[in-house]
């Protein structure tokens, strides 16, 4: 079988044993286990809400489900490893024993939370710092043999949004992408989705000097995930609220699927499901 390339891109994962085609673009719902993320309609109180929310998701359309207990909105409050697995492990678990077949994937930097996650019977680790955060995080992963997604970020969420001097936008996070990609792959990771972080240590005007040129990360020849859900980019240059940037969403889940994107993570399952339907109807068209 010939190397993934840019010309012969991966386009499967493995999680415990399943084989997930990203051939046609899936996509990743937002669960956030916390009292504060910047979206309030994504905030989750309890284990009850976290599985009615689930379930709607998996109803809509969800391959993923993205289940996060640290927010990482700009400058948000820091809490401990403790109360990350205290607020994230018991809603891992009850998913898991509801809905078997869903695959679930732990947003977190750290890798003793990552690690607990996957015990409590996730697949994926979303790490929105690619490794930067926690030292272990890298053999961690390897150790699991989990899917990992390396995103981009610059600092920590307290502090990212001082971090958005770069020489070169694209070239820098290409080169940041192939120094750790380098190191996960000679780790033993096998599994490996590119983030480029929209958001995370970007102006808005960078966010979409990168949507521009997202398809230049294909030649790392990996699934691309998009992140940009209800984000600032959209609703500050709209001059609206998150609650109302669902529309923004959509328009830019369209330009990322013609760039090639392979997930959408996102809040509105339904939305960007047939997203992917329409664009994929008209890649048929052809």
């Amino acid at each position: 079988m010939a190397k993934d390339t840019f010309l012969n891109p991966k386009r499967t994962l493995n999680a415990r044993g399943r084989l997930i085609d990203l051939s046609t673009p899936k996509v990743m719902g937002i669960l956030n286990i916390t009292p504060d993320s910047f979206y309030s309609g994504s905030r989750i109180q309890s284990t009850d809400q976290a599985l009615f929310n689930a379930e709607a998701f998996l109803n809509e359309g969800a391959t993923f489900l993205d289940i996060g207990a640290y927010s990482s909105r700009p400058g948000a409050t820091n809490i401990g490893e403790n109360e990350e697995l205290r607020r994230l492990i018991p809603v891992i678990a009850a998913i898991r024993e509801k809905f078997p077949e869903a695959l679930l994937s732990v947003d977190t930097f750290r890798a003793r939370v990552a690690y607990e996650g996957i015990q409590a019977g996730a697949h994926l680790i979303n790490d929105i710092s690619g490794g930067t955060l926690d030292d272990k995080m890298f053999d961690t992963v390897a150790g699991l043999k989990a899917p990992y997604i390396l995103m981009h970020m610059r600092g920590n969420p307290q502090t990212m949004q001082k971090e958005t001097q770069y020489k070169d936008l694209v070239l820098d996070i290409a080169t940041y992408f192939s120094e750790r990609v380098a190191r996960l792959t000679a780790s033993g990771v096998h599994d490996i989705i590119l983030d480029p972080g929209f958001g995370f240590a970007k102006t808005l005007d960078q966010n979409y000097q990168l949507m521009q040129h997202l398809e230049d990360f294909h030649i790392f020849g990996l699934p691309l995930l998009t992140g940009i859900s209800r984000k600032g980019m959209i609703y500050r240059l709209l001059e609206t609220t998150p609650e109302e940037a669902l529309n923004g969403t959509t328009v830019l889940h369209t330009i990322a699927l013609s760039k090639g994107s392979c997930i959408l993570r996102v809040h509105d399952v339904k939305a960007a499901r047939q997203c992917i339907t329409l664009t994929e109807k008209l890649k048929q068209s052809d």
